[in-house]
């Protein structure tokens, strides 16, 4: 379960290694289980351009995106998850992008 404490730890972490994709996207992930998809899609954004191999913060910023109502922009953000997934040879990031991507075309 998401904590306000251990987001504050982790923007304290984020202070000390800006560039630690793990820290970003783990940061991501504590916003958006604190119900704020918004500043989880910031962070997921850093996360990725940290670490261009991290393709799970396409998946939860798409999840984040849906959570905001916009549809059309959680199916880009999918579809670029997938590219860069089969760029990078991550087949299990790729296999749930497009999981996600199936379910959002039903």
């Amino acid at each position: 379960m998401a904590s306000e404490e251990r987001r504050q730890k982790l923007l304290a972490l984020v202070a000390l290694e800006p560039e630690d994709a793990f820290v970003l996207y783990s940061l991501g992930q504590e916003c958006a289980g604190l119900g704020c998809p918004e500043e989880a899609l910031a962070w997921y954004d850093k996360a990725s351009l940290a670490d261009p191999k991290n393709c799970y913060s396409y998946y939860h910023k798409a999840k984040a995106l849906l959570d905001l109502d916009r549809t059309a922009d959680a199916v880009a953000t999918v579809a670029l998850g997938i590219v860069r997934a089969r760029e990078v040879g991550d087949t299990k990031a790729q296999s749930e992008l497009c999981a996600l991507r199936d379910e959002l075309e039903d």
